[in-house]
C-alpha cells in the first residue's frame, strides 16, 4: 500500500513535495486527488500527483484533509500535465491552473439544490376534492411528471400554497434536490437527424469510425490515431464529426469537439444539442462560475458524454474518451498566449495517446505542420473536394493591385473592378459585404 503522496502545492515552485499518508484518510487519497497539507508555517491545497510506498526523508508531514472524496484529475489528464510541463516549458502547477476551471480549483462552490415536487403514487379515485389552482397542479405534475418548485410557480403562475396543499393531502412530497446551471437553459434547440451522407463524406466516415476502433482495440499499439480531414468549405465536414460521435457513443465512448473561437462556440453546440441532446456539455470562458462548476462534475461523472468547447476543453475529465475532434485546426486562436503557451490541436494529439483515442483535424485550408504530417504519412488524409449536393463554388477573381496602380497612376484602396462590381450591386438593390482580413496593418510599404 503505497504510504507517501507527492503533493504539487498552489504555489508555483515546479516541485513535487513529499507527505505521509494518515490512516483517518488512507482510502480517499488517491491520483488526482486535492488535500489540505501543512507547507512551512501555514496550510495550502495541493493536489496528488504520485503516490510511493518510501521515501528517503525521515521527517515527513502528513497530508491533514481530503477535500473531496473522488479525484478531480483522471488519470490520462495528469500524465497530460505532466507532458505539458516539460514540453512547453512551464511549471506543473501552472499547467495545473490551466487545465482545472477556477471555480473547480477554488474549492468551496457547490451544486445548487432547490425544492423539487415528487409525485406520490394515487389512482384517480383516491385524489381528494381539490381547488381551481390544485387541480391546474395536480393536471401539470400528473402529465408531466416530477419538477422543480419554481418550474410550477413560473409555468402557472402561482405561489407555492397550492403545492403545499397537495403536500397536506399526500399527493406530492417536497423536498430539497441538486439544480443543474444550464448555459442552453433559455434556448429551443429543434431535434434533428442524421443526414443522407455523399461518397466522399461516407468514406471519410467509414476511415474515421474504423480509425475509432482500431485504436480503441489496440489502445499503446501502432493503429494510426489521428486524421487530417481536409475539406473545402461547404463539403459536410460537420455532418462527419456528428455521426462519427454517434458511433463512438454506441460503443460506451465519449468525444471532445474543439471550436477555436467562443463567437463559434453557439451554433457548433446547436448542431451538436440538436443531434444528441441532454448528452451535450458546454465549456468555455463565457460561462458563469455555477455553469462551468455543473457542466465540468457532469462530464467528470459521465451524464454528459459530448463536450463542446473552445480551446481549454481539452482537458475535459471525459471517461473512456474515443474521440477528439478540432475543427478549423489551422486556427491561431488555439494557441494560449500566457503561459502555458500551449497549442490545443497539439494537445488533443498527445492526448489521444493517453487515452488510446482517435483525433480529427477539420480545415479547409489545413496549417503546414498538419499538412506536412498527413503528405508524410505520419497522419491520415481525407478530402472532401465537391460541395454537399454538387453546389457550385462561388466565383472568385484575384486583382493585382501593382498593374492597377500602374494602369490608373495611383495607388487607391478598392480596384476599378471592384468599385464597378459594388455599384452594379447597388442599382440592382442587392447587398455587398467587405472583409477587411487585416485592419491597421500592412505587409508592404510603398514609396512613391
Amino acid at each position: 500500500m503505497p504510504r507517501i503522496a507527492k503533493v504539487v502545492s498552489g504555489i508555483a515552485l515546479d516541485r513535487e513535495f513529499e507527505y505521509l499518508i494518515p490512516e483517518q484518510v488512507d482510502g480517499n487519497v488517491a491520483l488526482g486527488s486535492r488535500v489540505l497539507v501543512p507547507f512551512g508555517r501555514t496550510r495550502t491545497r495541493g493536489y496528488v500527483v504520485g503516490l510511493a510506498s518510501e521515501s528517503d526523508r525521515q521527517d515527513l508531514k502528513s497530508i491533514l484533509s481530503v477535500d473531496a472524496p473522488e479525484p478531480l484529475l483522471v488519470d490520462s489528464v495528469l500524465r497530460l500535465v505532466r507532458w505539458m510541463s516539460e514540453y512547453y516549458c512551464a511549471p506543473i502547477e501552472q499547467v495545473l491552473k490551466s487545465v482545472l476551471p477556477s471555480p473547480v480549483r477554488r474549492g468551496g462552490m457547490q451544486h445548487r439544490r432547490r425544492l423539487f415536487v415528487s409525485v406520490c403514487d394515487a389512482e384517480s379515485s383516491d385524489v381528494p376534492k381539490l381547488s381551481a389552482k390544485q387541480t391546474a397542479t395536480w393536471s401539470l405534475l400528473s402529465g408531466r411528471g416530477d419538477m422543480f418548485l419554481h418550474e410550477i410557480i413560473r409555468e402557472l403562475g402561482i405561489t407555492a400554497s397550492p403545492v403545499r396543499a397537495l403536500e397536506k393531502k399526500g399527493l406530492v412530497k417536497i423536498g430539497d434536490a441538486p439544480d443543474r446551471r444550464n448555459p442552453l437553459s433559455n434556448r429551443t434547440i429543434l431535434p434533428t437527424q442524421p443526414l443522407a451522407l455523399s461518397d466522399e463524406q461516407q468514406g471519410a466516415l467509414d476511415a474515421l469510425t474504423g480509425m475509432c476502433d482500431a485504436v480503441a482495440a489496440d489502445a499503446g499499439g501502432n493503429a494510426s490515431r489521428v486524421m487530417l480531414l481536409h475539406g473545402i468549405t461547404g463539403s459536410g465536414k460537420t455532418e462527419v464529426y456528428l455521426q462519427a460521435i454517434e458511433h463512438v457513443l454506441e460503443v460506451g465512448r465519449t468525444a471532445i469537439i474543439l471550436v477555436p473561437e467562443i463567437a463559434l462556440t453557439p451554433q457548433t453546440i446547436e448542431r451538436f444539442v440538436s443531434r444528441f441532446g441532454d448528452a451535450v456539455a458546454v465549456l468555455h470562458s463565457k460561462l458563469s462560475d455555477g455553469e462551468r462548476y455543473d457542466e465540468w462534475h457532469r462530464i467528470r461523472q459521465g451524464t454528459a458524454r459530448i463536450v463542446v468547447g473552445a480551446r481549454s476543453a481539452v482537458f475535459a475529465p471525459t471517461p473512456n474518451l474515443g474521440l477528439v475532434v478540432v475543427d478549423e485546426e489551422h486556427e491561431p486562436s488555439y494557441k494560449q498566449e500566457e503561459a502555458p503557451r500551449y497549442n490545443a490541436r497539439d494537445v488533443a494529439v498527445m492526448r489521444s495517446r493517453f487515452d488510446a483515442c482517435a483525433v480529427v483535424l477539420g480545415s479547409a485550408t489545413p496549417s503546414l505542420e498538419s499538412w506536412q504530417n498527413a503528405t508524410r504519412g505520419k497522419y491520415v488524409l481525407r478530402s472532401l473536394t465537391h460541395r454537399v449536393d454538387n453546389r457550385c463554388l462561388p466565383a472568385i477573381r484575384v486583382v493585382d493591385m501593382r498593374a492597377e496602380a500602374q494602369a490608373s497612376g495611383k495607388i487607391g484602396v478598392l480596384s476599378r473592378e471592384l468599385v464597378s462590381a459594388v455599384q452594379e450591386r447597388i442599382d440592382s438593390a442587392q447587398q455587398t459585404i467587405l472583409f477587411l482580413n487585416r485592419r491597421g496593418f500592412s505587409s508592404s510599404l510603398l514609396c512613391v
